[in-house]
């Protein structure tokens, strides 16, 4: 298998279930966040963020183009550790069709910047991230991005767990 395939089963599947998660939630819990510890997203932004967490950075990295504000002084030398913005100054979508809308789009950019990619590049291209100077080549950079993904595909999974939604392991992994 090569690295395109990969990466393009890979995002396929995470697409296909972050929709299916996001079609679980109710319009009316998108305020809802944990109620235990501090800094947690609503299930609104979370929702956001998701629609802005794979497709996004992907391009980024494949066309060195970071339309993500955090990430547009990416060349500059970096003299002090950003931290992320607190949760309450995070974005957050209006509605379930905001999300899907989102989340269909980042699918479409995602989908678009591994196809800008040759099977070379993604193997041997450095590709050093934002957050992380070191060189990581960029079919692995693309991978941690539908990682990053996956982990908040599966943070909406323990939202809607702890919502009281009646949701198992095959709405996380099934097909």
């Amino acid at each position: 298998m090569n690295w395109k395939q990969l990466l393009e089963q890979q995002l396929e599947a995470a697409f296909k279930v972050a929709e299916r998660l996001v079609r679980l939630v109710d319009g009316k819990d998108l305020a809802w966040k944990p109620s235990e510890g501090s800094n947690w997203m609503t299930t609104g932004q979370l929702l956001w963020h998701m629609g802005k967490s794979c497709g996004m950075p992907m391009k980024g990295f494949a066309t060195g183009e970071w339309d993500m504000p955090a990430h547009s002084d990416m060349n500059e030398k970096k003299t002090e550790k950003k931290m992320p913005p607190p949760a309450e100054q995070l974005h957050a979508v209006a509605s379930i069709d905001e999300a899907l809308k989102l989340l269909s789009l980042d699918r479409t950019l995602a989908l678009e910047a591994l196809n800008h990619c040759s099977e070379e590049e993604l193997e041997t291209k450095p590709a050093p991230a934002p957050w992380d100077a070191t060189p990581v080549n960029l079919g692995l950079r693309m991978l941690q991005m539908i990682d990053h993904l996956n982990q908040h595909k599966s943070q909406l999974f323990y939202y809607l767990k702890m919502q009281g939604k009646p949701v198992n392991t095959y709405h996380l992994y099934g097909k």
